[in-house]
């Protein structure tokens, strides 16, 4: 039995596909907010007037704003009599996709902390080399505010600020993509870590002390970027990521896979 011609062969796995209306107006829109044409908070036109304007019928449009509804590029309002209000693209959301991608993967607990493991050392290498690169005063402002809420005995403000450091620590870089990377991790690492605290509570005098060596050792580790120690920096960052690392994956939760979800 013949399988047809050649022609016939080329053409199945080569059709072409002839976007919607509907999905042209989303990729201009998508583009505008991506190219920064459109900023976080502006508002997008009336329905009415982009209508008008792009010579589309209501449900095209619509059709339009729930595509770029669902990628967390615009929030709509039903029945507001003003446009569409416009957001830039979110770690958050990227952060959200990608857990259901590692959790669909069997990614376990301790496969995203040693991770971070392979990223934040090299990053603290590059400070110190620079001397910290201009970003010092902010990481001493961060660790000095986050003595204070440990002095006034906020302690679950003090862990929310603690991946704030590791972010400003990879941020202060300027290396976008690795901070991009580091902050998916982070955002991922930060859920785990309060389902952690739930599963397996602490007394709060055990908490204070891991939370004040804690910062004894991020204060140290900006200390020794700024003196341009190189390889002690280093030596010290991979320490603590280990033992924190340690720590986050004990009771056995290394082992659990990644959760996207939540309770469902």
């Amino acid at each position: 039995m013949l399988l047809g011609s050649i022609d016939d062969i080329v053409g199945a796995q080569t059709r072409i596909h002839v976007p919607k209306t509907s999905e042209i107006v989303a990729d201009k829109i998508r583009a505008q907010i991506v190219r920064g044409e459109l900023n976080e908070g502006d508002t997008l036109p009336p329905e009415g007037q982009l209508m008008d304007s792009l010579g589309i019928s209501r449900p095209t449009l619509r059709e339009a704003f729930r595509i770029l509804e669902a990628e967390g590029l615009i929030s709509v309002v039903r029945g507001s009599r003003t446009g569409a209000k416009v957001h830039k693209p979110s770690v958050d959301l990227v952060s959200r996709y990608a857990g259901y991608v590692l959790e669909s993967q069997q990614t376990t607990i301790a496969d995203l902390y040693q991770a971070r493991l392979a990223i934040e050392p090299s990053v603290v290498r590059w400070l110190a080399t620079d001397k910290g690169g201009g970003a010092i005063p902010k990481l001493r402002n961060l660790l000095a505010e986050m003595e204070r809420l440990l002095e006034d005995d906020h302690h679950e403000e003090f862990i929310a600020k603690v991946e704030v450091f590791h972010q400003a620590l990879v941020a202060a870089t300027g290396l976008k993509t690795i901070t991009f990377l580091s902050r998916m991790l982070l955002n991922l690492a930060g859920k785990h870590q309060l389902e952690f605290q739930r599963r397996h509570p602490r007394p709060k005098e055990a908490r204070q002390k891991s939370h004040r060596a804690g910062l004894r050792s991020y204060q140290k580790v900006v200390d020794l970027i700024e003196a341009g120690e190189v390889e002690a920096a280093v030596s010290h960052w991979r320490l603590h990521l280990t033992n924190a690392n340690a720590a986050w994956t004990s009771e056995g939760e290394g082992g659990r896979i990644v959760d996207s979800l939540g309770s469902v």
